[in-house]
């Protein structure tokens, strides 16, 4: 008996989720991204989320900007970057081109987890793919948080951590142009933030417990930097654990959902000036709630000026000198 015999819509009938890795990812099938989806396949799409953490969708090559906002707005209250401007044109889109600054996202982190309410997914698009590198990993971060020891996971239930956009870009990565530091100075961080966050959040769909991590992190709370910096590192160790993992070799036109909640994720920079342009739009999220119920906080929300953001970044300067 086929689907449609049974009773079973077209919608649903069409649709495919096809599992990429073991414990995370999955390649949807049989679905024509659009703002105009029926109500089955947008419950499809869904339900693999909850599942799989992350979607691919292979040849979408039909979406524009217009199309992808129209698309996520099915999904979500679409938002915008909170420093980033909007690419030109669009009402929430930010645009990742390698050959601008700031444009290479190649260090693990769970997408402006240094607001409160961080987005609780996000829809990537390749627009410009080069030939070969510029893949992405996501990592599992409910399934790092199982994979904990029962001592481990009892401690990380306790810590909070201090997130914050005010971090040590370079430190994260092995190649920085100075156009992309004075980027991050003068546009990611024209307001500063600092919010404190469970290192353990519900998800407040699935129930699931998962580590909130990545570089967005300051420090543990109550802790010294350390004890700190070793305890992030082995946590985060757990997340990036390559079982946890998968791999995406992307196509222009290819766009990835992922349940930003639960996952972080790495662009690969190994592509070195070819060209690389993908387009995101985020959905506005929750604010998470640990294991004891308490809900993340946002410390500090100030704007900077121009003058404050060069001088803090000479006496950092002078600090790494005389360090």
């Amino acid at each position: 008996m086929s689907k449609q015999e049974a009773g079973i819509p077209a919608a649903e009938a069409r649709f495919e989720a096809v599992p990429v890795a073991g414990r995370i990812g999955a390649e949807v099938r049989g679905v024509r991204l659009s703002g105009d989806l029926d109500a089955d396949t947008l419950a499809a799409i869904r339900g693999a989320l909850l599942k799989h953490k992350v979607l691919f969708f292979r040849g979408q090559h039909h979406l524009d900007d217009a199309g992808q906002e129209a698309f996520a707005r099915l999904l979500g209250e679409p938002v915008a970057h909170p420093t980033v401007p909007v690419k030109q044109g669009t009402n929430y889109l930010l645009e990742l081109n390698s050959s601008a600054h700031g444009g290479r996202a190649d260090s693990w982190h769970t997408d402006v987890t240094f607001v409160d309410a961080y987005p609780q997914a996000s829809i990537l698009r390749a627009v410009v793919v080069p030939e070969a590198g510029g893949d992405t990993v996501w990592a599992n971060a409910a399934a790092a948080y199982q994979d904990l020891p029962a001592e481990l996971r009892e401690l990380a239930d306790r810590l909070w951590a201090l997130h914050t956009n005010d971090y040590d870009y370079a430190a994260q990565r092995t190649r920085v142009s100075d156009e992309s530091l004075r980027h991050h100075r003068e546009v990611f961080t024209s307001t500063l933030y600092e919010t404190e966050h469970p290192v353990v959040r519900v998800h407040p769909e699935t129930g699931e417990r998962s580590l909130l991590l990545g570089h967005f992190v300051k420090k543990i709370i109550g802790l010294s930097k350390a004890d700190s910096d070793r305890l992030l590192s082995l946590l985060q160790s757990h997340v990036t654990r390559l079982e946890n993992t998968v791999r995406w070799r992307w196509s222009a036109g290819d766009v990835v959902i992922w349940d930003n909640r639960a996952t972080q994720h790495y662009a690969i920079n190994d592509y070195g000036d070819r060209q690389r342009v993908v387009r995101r739009v985020t959905i506005a999220g929750d604010v998470p709630v640990g294991v004891d119920g308490r809900r993340s906080v946002t410390r500090r929300k100030e704007a900077v000026l121009p003058q404050r953001l060069d001088d803090s970044a000479s006496a950092s300067q002078s600090a790494d000198k005389s360090a």
